[in-house]
Formats: structure tokens, sequence, C-alpha cells
């Protein structure tokens, strides 16, 4: 583990699993940090060389007072790659993270070699689009105590005990001005690609394999409609809260794994 000055930034990584091994790169969402990926990238490191970020502005990470956003995280992580020498990367985020990995595919596609996206944080339509402003403002003006409001909903009723109290800690840790600057830069700021006709626009430009799990059958139809790329699917899980990849641990290890031996037809 260690903070890398990438020039850009300065990331906190950790790294786990055989040096030669394929990438396997595991992002947080929005006021989380690596540490959601701890059962995952242990499961996982037999076989892949798991690289597990702070994004900038959370954890470990430096936190720039500007750039809080879901493209300059993207770049980072571009940068990052470079610098351990690994990709193209099977690339996996979560909420944020999905944005963000999808940001990677499409800037930086010579890092990428497929995605797998879970819950994320694109797609946003109707009821949800107009409530952005309302959102955003208030994340402006109290920060990460109110996002720990949507923190506190995101969970299942059969959510492992525990977990609810460790991402609201979690977000309430963030910086006021990252939270709101992560949420602009995801929904409102100029390019974002949260809202669903952008998003739209950018996954259609993916070239790459992609694998997207939502808990939204409406959203998973809705992307199916985006697919191009052969090997590329969508699945539902309805049994889970945003945090499905923690609510379901191995359930998701086993979705990892299947997808990028298929994907690289590792032996």
């Amino acid at each position: 583990m260690t903070i890398t000055d990438l020039g850009r930034v300065r990331l906190f990584h950790t790294v786990v699993g055989p040096a030669r091994a394929a990438p396997l790169l595991l992002v947080h969402g929005w006021g989380g940090d690596g540490r959601e990926w701890s059962a995952h990238a242990e499961a996982l490191a037999d076989r892949f060389r798991v690289i597990i970020p702070d994004l900038r502005g959370h954890g470990r990470s430096e936190v720039p007072d500007e750039g809080n956003t879901p493209a300059e995280m993207a770049d980072d992580l571009a940068a990052l790659l470079g610098h351990l020498g690994a990709g193209p990367a099977i690339t996996v985020g979560h909420s944020m993270g999905g944005q963000v990995v999808n940001l990677l595919a499409l800037r930086h596609p010579e890092r990428v070699r497929s995605v797998v996206a879970l819950d994320p944080a694109h797609g946003a339509h109707g009821a949800e689009v107009e409530q952005i402003p309302a959102r955003l403002a208030e994340y402006r003006g109290r920060g990460a105590c109110a996002a720990a409001g949507f923190i506190e909903g995101a969970f299942s009723a059969g959510a492992p005990a525990g977990l609810r109290t460790a991402h609201v800690r979690a977000m309430l840790g963030t910086p006021d001005h990252v939270v709101a600057q992560s949420y602009a830069g995801m929904y409102t700021d100029p390019g974002a690609v949260g809202v669903r006709p952008h998003s739209e626009a950018y996954l259609l430009r993916r070239t790459q394999p992609a694998l997207t799990v939502w808990t939204s059958a409406e959203a998973a139809t809705w992307e199916r409609g985006t697919l191009r790329v052969p090997g590329s699917r969508v699945d539902h899980w309805p049994d889970s809260g945003h945090y499905l990849h923690e609510e379901h641990p191995e359930r998701t290890v086993r979705l990892v794994r299947d997808w990028a031996l298929r994907d690289r037809e590792i032996e």
C-alpha cells in the first residue's frame, strides 16, 4: 500500500495478487473509499493483480480544492495504471465509480480491456433528474451531512449488519466540497454524463465489452438498448440495495471472476 504522486494528484492505493497476473481495477463510489473492496480483493487475488485506489478527495488520497469530478478521477486512474505498468485492465466500478470506469474506457481506451459497472451513476431520468438541482444546492450548503441522508436509504432490508453505519461514517468523513463537486461532476457540469440522454451518448461511444448490473429493472431494460459491442450484457439483481457488491460479496466475486475469465480466456 502506498501514496503515489502522479503529478496531477497523490493517490493512495493498494495492490494485491501476482505481479504478472491480469490487472483488475476496483473503484469505489461517491463518499466511499477502497476499503469496501477488501473482501473482494482477497478473494480475487489468487488469479488477478488487484488494484484498489482511493479516488481523489476520498479516503487517504489527496484532497484538491477543485476538480473532484468523475472525468478528472478517470484521468487519475489512467495515470495510476501507467505508473504501475498495468493494462489494459478489467475495470470494475460501483455507483460513481461505475461512471468513472466508463469514462476511463472512453478517455483512455488503451488502458481498459473491459468494464463492469455496478448500479452506476448514469441513466438518471424523470423524477430523479427533477430532484438534481435541489440536491446539489443541499450538498453545496450542507455537504457531507446532507449526503449522509441519501446513504442512509441506500440499503436493502437484508443488508449485512454494520454496512449502513460504515458507509454513513465514510461519507461524513468526506470533505464537503468534494461531495458537492463530485455530484455536480456526475450530473450538472458541462460534459457530465449522468442524465440519460448524455449517458446514452457516452455509452454508445464505448468500444470495450461491458457488463452492467442494475438493481432497477427499468434501468436494466434501458441500458440493454445501448449495447453495441459483442459480448456486452446487462444483468438485473432485484434483491439488492444500491451497495449490491457489499450486500452480496460472494455473488459479486463470482460475477467478476466469470466475466474476467471469459473476457481474457485465462487458464
